[in-house]
Formats: C-alpha cells, structure tokens, sequence
C-alpha cells in the first residue's frame, strides 16, 4: 500500500495547462498500448503503480483503445479500483471520444449524441463518476463545431468532467473551438496533438501560436514516434516491439533504410548529450513553452523511468537543434 507522506512528488516536474489552474506532470502515460485485452494485467498493472511512485499523476485514455475497443479502459477500472482508488484526487484521468466504437450512425465523430454516450459507456468501464479531462479525439467534417462545442460545454456542466479539450484540430478550428467554448463559460483546457522529431506538423500549421494566443495548454502524444525514436529499432525489429504486432499502429514498412540511418544519428547526438534517444527526444519537444506534458507509451516501467529521466537535462544548444533538424531533413 502507498504512503501518504510518500516523496513520489519530489522528482516529478509539473507544468501549468496554458492559463488555468491545473498543473501536469511533465511525462504523462498513455494508455493507447500494451493496456488491452489481449495484454497481461500485471504488467500494466506494474507500469501504472510504477509510474505513479515516480510522480506520473496523469493516465489518458481513450473510448477505443485496446484491442478490443474498450479494453483499456477496463483494465484502467480494474487497476483503479484495486489498488488506487483511494487517491483519486491526487490523479487526472482523461479519455475521449470521436473514433469508431459502436455500428450504425451514432458510434463515431462528434455529435452530441455520440460524445455524451461514449462517455457513459467510458465512465462505467473505469467505475468513475467523473474524468479530470475529456477531450474530442478529432475533428469532425459533417457535425457543426457549434455542437461538438455545446455538448463539451454539456459535459462539464453535466458534472461528468472537470475539463474539456480536443484534439489533432488544426490552429484555425483550435481558435474557432476556443472561443466557442469561451462564450459558453467552459474554457477549452488542452489540445492533443502528435508531434515528434519527425512529425512536425504542428509547427507548420501555426498551432502553437495559437495555443499561446487562447490560453490553452497542451500535451503531445507520439513524442517518440511510435517507438522509432528510441534505441529499439537500431538492430532490427524485435518480437515483442509495436511494429511486430499485428494490431501496432507502426509498421514495419516505416522503418526504412533512410529512417534507420536518421535514427542512428540522432542516437549518437542523445549519447554525446549524456541521455538516451528517448529521452532527447522527450526533452525536445518539451522545450516548446506551450507543450504541457509529453503524452509517452511503454510495454514495461523501465521505459516509464528512462522517459521520466528526460527532465534532468531540458536544455538545449542552438548548434544541437540545428543538428537535429538537419538529421531529420528540415
């Protein structure tokens, strides 16, 4: 059993959201993978505790993760209930919704309708009465933003979350969500979106200036790109990697020659800087002032506490970012 004068806190950097009032921990663990059904529960269990004791306090989820969809939010529920529900206000626990989770009409996008279900059936699945953040998963073409915006508002007020955001909205839709929401009295927390070394859309569209612009916060997933910015993949594909599983959403076809050789370079960089490549790679895309959190996937706590040892050394040179956008071809 956990103690309450526990030092979990000490090591952990924790970052205000944008302009509210909620602080993240600067590493926060996501759920997307390796907490399913077709995983081991003491392992996740194992990562989750772990994560915990070294001051991870933020858990995201999702409607449909698994395999099969669902399936980590149950494991969550199991995980909570027998062994963390009695600190449950030292913890934020997010999910969303937008993707496929049930057939016909309703099971998707960004309706009223859909969102308020999705999460009913997400609250069960977790025994929770409230998440700490739900989020829209992704825009939606067809559903009117003013309502996917409403039923956000609906939540909150609802009592069914504390905080709303969204997530992969481009900087245009991000500021149209934004004062949508402002005008409703429910400021819109946290946008989502992915972004890594090599995935570096959200530079190009503008969105951190629009974050900054709003007032919103903002935590990244695929920071590590799905694993290839780690020192998984220098040798090979191994058995038990994401781009071995047949349900991974990284696939062996992306690791190319080319990838491979970048993948080199920017481990010898991370090695001359004393860290890992993941944890160069979490520390750089922390250096945006507007990025909250850095959102990681792990299949076991030692890579939980490799990412977490990313906050000894944040800092960077001008001639190392150059490095790496040169290695990566910016």
């Amino acid at each position: 059993m956990y103690d309450a004068a526990s030092s979990r806190y000490d090591s952990m950097t924790y970052r205000r959201c944008g302009k509210s009032g909620l602080k993240l921990p600067a590493v926060s663990l996501g759920l997307w993978h390796n907490f399913s059904g077709v995983d081991t529960l003491e392992n996740a269990r194992e990562m989750l505790l772990g994560a915990f004791d070294i001051g991870v306090t933020h858990f995201d989820l999702a409607n449909n993760y698994g395999p099969p969809p669902g399936s980590a939010e149950a494991t969550f529920g199991t995980i909570l209930k027998q062994d963390l529900a009695s600190y449950r206000d030292e913890l934020i626990i997010s999910s969303k919704a937008g993707y496929l989770m049930w057939p016909g009409p309703y099971g998707e996008w960004g309706s009223r309708k859909y969102l308020v279900a999705s999460l009913d059936q997400s609250l069960k699945r977790m025994g929770l009465e409230y998440v700490d953040i739900f989020y829209h998963h992704r825009p939606d073409p067809d559903t009117p933003l003013e309502e996917t915006m409403q039923a956000l508002d609906y939540i909150v007020r609802s009592g069914r979350a504390l905080y709303v955001g969204i997530s992969s909205y481009r900087a245009d839709r991000t500021r149209e969500a934004a004062a949508m929401l402002k005008e409703l009295g429910t400021p819109c927390l946290i946008h989502q979106p992915s972004y890594s070394m090599f995935n570096r859309w959200t530079e190009d569209d503008g969105l951190y200036d629009a974050l900054a612009d709003v007032g919103m916060g903002s935590i990244v997933f695929s920071p590590l790109a799905q694993g290839m910015l780690t020192n998984k993949y220098l040798k090979g594909v191994p058995g038990d990697s994401r781009a071995a599983k047949p349900h991974g959403f990284l696939k062996k076809e992306a690791l190319t020659e080319g990838k491979l050789a970048q993948i080199g370079e920017l481990d010898k960089l991370a090695s001359d800087r004393g860290q890992t490549l993941a944890q160069m790679a979490i520390a750089w895309v922390l250096r945006q002032p507007q990025i909250t959190s850095a959102l990681i996937g792990a299949s076991r706590l030692a890579q939980v506490k490799d990412c977490v040892g990313a906050l000894d050394n944040l800092e960077f040179t001008a001639e190392e970012l150059t490095r790496i956008d040169a290695i990566c071809g910016r």
